[in-house]
């Protein structure tokens, strides 16, 4: 059976720069909101930060109204992996784990990323997954950016990468069935970009691709189950996940994390890209 051609949207470097402009209001929301995670605090309260914090820059949240999803964020508590919608019933408690999505648009263009944040002491060994989950998002980013770099790199050389880094951290699950993506004029675009498989298959590694890389990994079973309310995505087994995320695109001479700060410098030194300001704030 022939595979389906990919629709990848190529974008140039001016519209990188207005993708960038989105990921800093992305990436100032989430801010505040991991300022804001304590105990008693409620997942609508996140959701309320994150609202105003977009709507002050001028931009519009990406998932209000995405499908008929009701909020700024995701806000996934524990065993919740992906798409939980926030509640002013949902209080967090000392101990829990939370995961906060958040997506904006500003002049047309997206920006998406995501974090995992425990919530005042939370045992050592969920504060190590949310790490691990961190480091293969990096790592996928950073296969990227070689790949491109050297003109010979594919899409699945990202999952591969992921995968490698989740194995090398532990005996975590990786969720199946859910997976970053493209990214530009709209929130989700080709490719999908899965968490796990063999390198060098897929569409080439080429400047102008915007991906969200986000790795979801588990404690436990990677299977998945979607709870009545049609989004929420929980873990089978009850065990507690971890989901983390960042915008990325390739340019020429390099990589640039547009929800990041820092452009990505701190973790990736000289990968990224020479049009990241030298005097960026640190992450």
């Amino acid at each position: 059976m022939r595979r389906p051609q990919l629709d990848i949207q190529l974008k140039t470097p001016e519209q990188i720069d207005k993708m960038r402009a989105a990921g800093l209001v992305v990436a100032e929301a989430l801010r505040r909101m991991r300022e804001a995670v304590a105990p008693g605090v409620t997942t609508a309260d996140l959701d309320a930060i994150a609202e105003s914090t977009i709507r002050e820059a001028g931009a519009v949240p990406s998932f209000k109204g995405y499908h008929g999803f009701p909020a700024s964020i995701c806000s996934s508590v524990n065993e919740q992996i992906v798409h939980a919608i926030p509640s002013p019933e949902q209080a967090l408690a000392e101990g829990d784990l939370i995961s906060i999505d958040c997506g904006a648009v500003l002049d047309g263009w997206h920006g998406d990323a995501a974090i995992t944040v425990g919530v005042g002491e939370v045992d050592p060994a969920l504060l190590r997954m949310a790490t691990v989950a961190e480091d293969a998002m990096w790592a996928g980013i950073a296969a990227a950016a070689r790949g491109a770099a050297s003109g010979k790199g594919r899409l699945t050389d990202i999952s591969h990468a992921v995968e490698n880094a989740v194995r090398k951290g532990g005996r975590y699950g990786i969720v199946d069935g859910y997976g970053g993506h493209g990214i530009g004029t709209e929130m989700h675009q080709d490719p999908h970009v899965l968490n796990h498989g063999r390198p060098g298959k897929g569409p080439r590694l080429v400047p102008g691709m915007a991906l969200a890389i986000e790795p979801m990994i588990t404690m436990g079973s990677p299977r998945t189950v979607e709870l009545a309310d049609g989004w929420t995505v929980v873990t089978r087994d009850g065990s507690r996940a971890a989901h983390v995320e960042h915008t990325m695109a390739l340019l020429p001479d390099g990589v640039w994390v547009l929800t990041a700060p820092d452009g990505g410098r701190g973790r990736l030194g000289d990968l990224v890209t020479a049009r990241q300001p030298s005097n960026a704030p640190s992450a």
